[in-house]
């Protein structure tokens, strides 16, 4: 895959920001004919830089506002519960997120519910219930910053 470049980083970043900018605006902000924004658009994406884009969704307006992360422990440690268990509650309606880790925690679960009555009950009625679960620990989120622009990383063999 050939590397990204300072034009490509300028389209991911805008694109980032403003997805739903049309071809002619993104080309005018980067200053080049939009038929080589368009073609360095389509490249990102055949290339998998580009895979998708999303709306960014207000929870409480969809009646989901309170969040959680909840570290998860299963047992026995082996590549088929890991599996079978990422695969099972990144189903579930609740979880935003699931996050496979190292260290003492193997799970890292963002989830989202109504209320709190709510977010316990997916607690007691349905992650509790895994038998693979040996541990979970729920902490509640109460502000979150989402960095929604991720440009490269500069190069640290360049000298400044």
């Amino acid at each position: 895959m050939p590397p990204v470049d300072e034009l490509d980083s300028e389209i991911v970043r805008l694109l980032q920001a403003d997805a739903r900018q049309s071809n002619r605006e993104l080309a005018r902000q980067l200053g080049v004919a939009p038929s080589t924004c368009l073609e360095r658009v389509r490249s990102l994406t055949r290339r998998g830089v580009i895979r998708g884009y999303h709306a960014d969704i207000e929870l409480g307006a969809l009646n989901r506002g309170v969040q959680a992360m909840v570290s998860v422990q299963v047992r026995p440690l082996s590549r088929t519960v890991i599996t079978a268990f990422k695969e099972s509650v990144g189903g579930l309606p609740e979880v935003l997120s699931v996050f496979v880790l190292s260290g003492g925690d193997d799970f890292l679960l963002h989830v989202t519910a109504q209320d709190l009555d709510h977010l316990h009950a997916f607690l007691l009625d349905r992650l509790s219930k895994r038998k693979e679960i040996v541990s979970f620990r729920t902490s509640m989120v109460f502000q979150r910053l989402h960095n929604t622009v991720l440009s490269r990383l500069p190069d640290p063999t360049a000298l400044d």
